[in-house]
């Protein structure tokens, strides 16, 4: 019954799946709330914490690079509207 190995398969990667996703976004949270706050030095390593994240995210296959990739440059516009 090879049906049945991968219904395993499936909820293992689906477990795994959730915590990258859960993980990546309760830190993109932080940094939109970092940079809400209006504090430079606060904001900066959430925002690199959280693009760290996110691309271990692609390297794992739970995002792809482009959606990664958009949210990165979205956190970085953000950024550099406090910094200037």
């Amino acid at each position: 019954m090879p049906s049945r190995k991968a219904a395993r398969q499936s909820v293992k990667r689906y477990r795994r799946n959730q915590s990258v996703r859960r993980t990546t976004r309760t830190a993109i949270a932080g940094a939109r709330r970092a940079v809400a706050s209006g504090n430079e030095e606060v904001a900066e390593p959430a925002i690199r914490s959280a693009i760290s994240l996110l691309d271990k995210a692609v390297k794992k296959g739970v995002l792809h690079k482009n959606n990664a990739s958009r949210r990165k440059a979205r956190l970085e516009a953000r950024l550099n509207q406090i910094k200037n």
